[in-house]
């Protein structure tokens, strides 16, 4: 089966999700093409996918000085942001959907000043609570409403990583979570006027889209299991 065959299967999929969970907005495949070579980005280019999403900065920065023959190609970052590597990133990287912290947006603003730009960012939710994973607790309102007033940043939604079990009812919970995160602060806050809903991966996208998603990062559902480095 081709690339294109697979992403039609995927978005067959989606709608499916969509009439099932009653929503009918657009849903945004990334192609998330960490370990993989290039030359499989050119065949997501080829089959129609142009929005791509990698998690580290120094293997994209190998893989970006090709991407001269790809026009109108979307490449957002989507893995865990270290301070040292924002002036990197931001001059790679058209959004950062991953800020996981007031410091983060912070510093994130401030290279984006000095770069002359305005950065359209996701903030990263921990809507599972889980220990090990990077992102804003969805209690900590007041420093996720502070996140807004960065002059520099736009924010466009907001990112989850579903938890890892079995329980599908844990995973829809935690969907549901951002999705009505996002409404309450657009709600409370006058600056905040937030779409998207970046949610849902290779093993638990149909859910997420029954839930709202707007976004889906999806790797190993398009690709097959990820080579290791």
């Amino acid at each position: 089966m081709s690339l294109k065959d697979i992403i039609n299967s995927v978005q067959s999929k989606i709608e499916s999700a969509q009439e099932r969970g009653g929503f009918s907005h657009p849903v945004q495949l990334i192609a998330v093409t960490k370990t993989h070579p290039f030359s499989l980005i050119q065949t997501c280019y080829d089959s129609g996918l142009k929005t791509i999403g990698e998690n580290r900065i120094q293997e994209a920065s190998q893989k970006f000085e090709s991407f001269e023959n790809m026009p109108n190609i979307s490449r957002r970052f989507i893995g865990h942001l270290q301070s040292n590597k924002v002036n990197k990133c931001l001059e790679m990287f058209d959004t950062i959907d991953s800020v996981d912290s007031l410091k983060l947006a912070k510093k994130i603003s401030s290279a984006a000043l000095r770069l002359g730009k305005r950065i359209n960012v996701l903030l990263e939710i921990n809507t599972s609570g889980e220990p090990q994973k990077h992102g804003l607790l969805p209690n900590q309102l007041e420093e996720i409403q502070l996140c807004f007033e960065e002059t520099n940043i736009f924010i466009n939604g907001l990112m989850t990583v579903g938890p890892r079990t079995t329980d599908l009812k844990k995973i829809r919970e935690s969907f549901i979570q951002l999705r009505d995160l996002r409404d309450t602060i657009n709600e409370s806050n006058t600056q905040a006027n937030m779409r998207e809903l970046s949610m849902g991966m290779s093993g638990d996208y149909e859910i997420a889209v029954e839930e709202g998603a707007t976004m889906v990062r999806l790797g190993s559902a398009l690709f097959g299991e990820r080579q290791t480095l």
